[in-house]
């Protein structure tokens, strides 16, 4: 009995491991956040293992069957739409229950969209703090006005219909002339990282509509 958490590509299907295309075609099950979007992956490396959906709607209802599943002797792998799981995706709750009933975790290395967000951004990366997506609208304002004071680099996750509102609220709350970084489709044909103040970002990203999926970088506070 194990579970694997096994990164997938977040553009470049090449990004892939060797390890990761041996693990997702030697376990007994994969749970996929999407099994449309896992499909046209696992179709491409040739990978015929069963899927089984398994996302932040189910996730609560589903840990305990397949605790019992992996006790019986199955093992699974959990993957996401892209990325490493459990990072602003499912798998934390099923981990967690695995280090409660004694059930090894093996989590692979792999593709992680903030890591060269980070590295991309000329911002300093010897500390940081990775937020995620920030609250959509209830406590949203208590959680810039906390991290307005922090010192450390900040992570974002966002989306691309959200930019603007989140770069205007960066403006508001951390000031114009704090250092940002935005980038987006990493690893795809399309990918830029836009740095400057973040009212400079803030006018860019108004004039040019994004798209693709994105992570802002933010300069702690001096």
């Amino acid at each position: 009995m194990k579970l694997y958490l096994v990164p997938t590509p977040i553009g470049n299907l090449k990004d892939i491991t060797f390890r990761a295309i041996e693990v997702l075609k030697e376990v007994d099950l994969i749970l996929a956040e999407d099994t449309r979007t896992s499909g046209k992956l696992l179709k491409h490396f040739e990978i015929t293992t069963q899927m089984q959906s398994h996302h932040m709607h189910n996730e609560h209802k589903t840990v305990n069957h397949l605790i019992e599943k992996l006790k019986s002797g199955v093992t699974i792998a959990v993957i996401s739409d892209a990325g490493t799981p459990a990072i602003s995706d499912p798998g934390f709750l099923l981990v967690r229950a695995c280090v409660e009933h004694n059930i090894e975790v093996d989590c692979l290395p792999g593709a992680t969209a903030f890591v060269p967000a980070l590295v991309n951004s000329g911002l300093p990366n010897d500390k940081f703090v990775f937020e995620g997506f920030l609250p959509v609208k209830k406590g949203r304002q208590t959680r810039l006005l906390l991290l307005a004071g922090e010192t450390r680099t900040i992570i974002f996750y966002e989306s691309p219909h959200k930019l603007i509102k989140t770069l205007g609220h960066f403006c508001q709350y951390f000031g114009e002339d704090r250092q940002v970084s935005v980038s987006r489709e990493i690893t795809k044909l399309y990918e830029e990282t836009v740095r400057g103040t973040a009212k400079e970002v803030f006018e860019h990203y108004t004039n040019k509509p994004p798209k693709g999926e994105i992570v802002i970088v933010v300069a702690g506070k001096k």
